[in-house]
C-alpha cells in the first residue's frame, strides 16, 4: 500500500498531516505545493489561514495564526500562537449507561487474588523509604538481597524492589506535602501488586513513620514492618535487620498462586510521553479504543496528566456522569491555571522541545490527542492525586504531566497495569505496575524495537483503530497474566516511583 504524502484527519481542518518528509516544491494531495520542507508528522496549510484565525486539527482549534499563512506553508510555533477559547462544557450532556457484556462473555486472566479482594498482576517486595536520608540503606537491602541470591527458591515472587524518593523531611506535616505523600506511599504499600512492605526512615525525619501507621491504621505484621537508620544502629545494622526482615516475609509473600479472574479487575493506567504529531492519530485513540473493550468487561482506565487534557477538557465534561463530576474536572482545570501563573509559567510551556520536534505545535493540539487515550465511554469520577480508585469504568486522577509523577499517582491509586503511548522513544517502566508500551509510528517502533510492546504505526497505513485496540487489549490480559513486558525484560521501574511535591519545601 502506497501512503499519501499527507492526510486530512477532519473535514473542517484547514491543516494536514504528513505521513513522510515533504520536500519543499512537491505537490501534495489535493493539489497543493509546498513552500517549504516540512517533517515527518508536521502540519501544512490546506488553504490560506488570516492572521488571528483559528488553526484546526482533529475538528478542534489548536491554536491561531501568528500571522498570515498561505496554502503549502509549514504550520508550527514560528507562524502559530495559542489564543483564548470559550469551550461550552455542556456538562453530562453526551452520559450514557454503559452496555457491561454478560458476565459468561467477559474475558478472564490470570491474577494474585489478595485477602482483602484486590487482584494483582505482579508479587514484589517493595522497601520504601519516608525520607531521602534512607535511600541508600534501602538500596543496600535490595541488592543484599539479590546478592544472596534469597528468591531463588520462591518462584512466585517477582523481585524485591527498592521504591526511593527526594524529599520527606522539610515539610509540614500539616500540609498538602505531606497529606499528597502519606496518599501515595500508602497507595504503592497497598497496591495488589505488592505482597509484602518494608519501610525505612531515618527516623528524624518530618515524614515520621509512626503518625504515618495511625493515620491508616496500620500495624506491624509479617507482610508489613517498619524500622529506622537511627533506632536500629546505622547503616550496617539496618541493612542487615533489613535483610533478616525480607527473609521472614519470604515464604508468605511466596504462598500464593496464579487463579483466574475476570478482566473487570483490571485498572490501567494511561500514558503518554515523549509525543508526536502521530499520537493523536494513531496510539492515543487505538488505547481509547481498548479503553472501551475494557469498559465493557467491567474494567477500568484512569486518564491522567491533566496539563495534557487542557484545552480538550470540554470533550470530558460533556461524557461525565453527572454534572458534579464535570464540574470537578473543570475546578482542577482552574486550580492548574492558578498554579501556572503563581510559579511565572504558562500551560502552553508543555508541549516539549521533543513534542515540538516531532510536529506538536501547542498545548491545544497535544491535549485533543492526548485525550483520546480516554476512549468514548462515560467518564465515571475524577480523582484527586494518588487517591484510592474505587469507580469502574474510564476515570480520571488529576496529576502532573512529567509521566514518572503522573504514573507514580495512578499505581497509588491502584492500578495494576499501565499502557503507554511514545512516539518520540520514551525509555519507561514501572514496579510494581507493568508498562506495556504502544509506538505511535512505525520507524520509532523499528529504531526501538526491543523498548516497543505494539507498534501502532500500521493504522496510518490501513488497520482499524478497532484492531489494533483489540491487540492492545489481548496483550493487556497477557500481561497481566505474567508475561513479560518489554521494560521489566530491560528493568525498569525502580527509579521510576516519583512522588509529587505541590506545596513549599522548607
Amino acid at each position: 500500500m502506497t501512503l499519501p504524502s499527507m492526510i486530512r484527519l477532519h473535514d473542517t481542518d484547514n491543516v494536514l498531516v504528513t505521513t513522510r518528509i515533504v520536500e519543499k516544491g512537491e505537490t501534495a494531495p489535493e493539489g497543493i505545493v509546498t513552500t517549504a520542507k516540512i517533517m515527518r508528522g508536521h502540519k501544512m496549510a490546506s488553504v490560506k489561514i488570516a492572521q488571528g484565525q483559528p488553526v484546526r486539527k482533529f475538528g478542534q482549534i489548536i491554536g491561531f495564526a501568528k500571522s498570515d499563512i498561505g496554502a503549502g506553508d509549514w504550520v508550527h510555533e514560528h507562524n502559530v500562537v495559542m489564543g483564548e477559547l470559550a469551550h461550552d462544557y455542556a456538562f453530562a450532556q453526551a452520559a450514557k449507561k454503559e452496555a457491561l457484556l454478560p458476565e459468561h462473555e467477559r474475558a478472564t486472566f490470570q491474577g494474585y487474588r489478595r485477602k482483602n479482594g484486590k487482584v494483582g498482576t505482579r508479587n514484589y517486595i517493595g522497601i520504601m523509604t519516608s525520607v531521602n536520608c534512607s535511600a541508600t540503606v534501602a538500596a543496600h537491602i535490595a541488592r543484599e538481597v539479590e546478592k544472596q541470591g534469597l528468591l531463588n527458591d520462591y518462584p512466585n515472587i517477582d523481585g524485591v524492589i527498592a521504591l526511593t524518593q527526594d524529599n520527606g523531611c522539610v515539610i509540614d506535616y500539616r500540609g498538602v506535602i505531606f497529606d499528597t505523600f502519606k496518599r501515595t506511599a500508602w497507595g504503592y504499600a497497598t497496591n495488589p501488586n505488592m505482597g509484602g512492605v518494608m519501610m525505612v526512615g531515618l527516623g528524624c525525619e518530618g515524614f515520621q513513620i509512626p503518625r504515618f501507621k495511625e493515620a491508616y491504621k496500620v500495624e506491624e505484621n509479617e507482610l508489613f514492618r517498619t524500622m529506622t537508620i537511627q533506632e536500629t544502629g546505622g547503616t550496617r545494622k539496618t541493612v542487615e535487620r533489613g535483610v533478616e526482615y525480607v527473609k521472614e516475609m519470604l515464604a508468605a509473600v511466596n504462598n500464593v498462586k496464579r487463579e483466574t479472574c475476570p478482566a473487570s479487575e483490571l485498572v490501567v493506567a494511561l500514558q503518554c510521553g515523549g509525543s508526536d504529531g502521530y499520537s493523536g492519530i494513531t496510539a492515543n485513540p487505538a488505547l481509547g479504543a481498548a479503553v472501551d473493550i475494557l469498559v465493557k468487561h467491567g474494567g477500568t482506565g484512569i486518564l491522567s496528566e491533566t496539563p495534557e487534557i487542557y484545552g480538550a477538557e470540554h470533550l470530558l465534561t460533556r461524557r461525565a456522569a453527572t454534572k458534579e463530576v464535570g464540574e470537578k474536572l473543570v475546578g482542577i482545570i482552574k486550580w492548574w491555571e492558578d498554579y501556572t501563573r503563581r510559579n511565572n509559567m504558562e500551560m502552553n510551556n508543555n508541549p516539549s522541545p521533543g513534542n515540538k520536534l516531532g510536529g506538536l505545535t501547542t498545548i491545544l493540539e497535544k491535549s485533543l490527542g492526548a485525550a483520546a487515550k480516554g476512549g468514548t465511554t462515560t467518564l465515571q469520577a475524577v480523582y484527586n492525586y494518588a487517591e484510592p480508585v474505587t469507580a469502574k469504568g474510564f476515570v480520571f486522577m488529576d496529576t502532573p504531566g512529567y509521566d514518572p509523577v503522573g504514573a507514580t499517582g495512578q499505581v497509588a491509586g491502584g492500578a495494576n497495569l499501565m499502557c503507554f503511548t511514545t512516539g518520540r522513544g520514551s525509555a519507561y517502566g514501572n514496579k510494581p505496575c507493568p508498562s506495556i508500551k504502544l509506538a505511535t509510528n512505525t520507524p520509532i517502533y523499528n529504531q526501538m524495537i526491543e523498548d516497543m510492546d505494539i507498534n501502532c504505526g500500521d493504522v496510518i497505513e490501513g488497520v482499524s483503530l478497532q484492531a489494533k485496540g483489540q491487540q492492545i487489549f489481548d496483550l493487556m490480559l497477557k500481561t497481566a497474566s505474567g508475561q513479560k513486558t518489554k521494560s521489566e525484560e530491560l528493568g525498569y521501574g525502580e527509579n521510576e516511583y516519583v512522588p509529587w511535591y505541590i506545596g513549599a519545601v522548607m
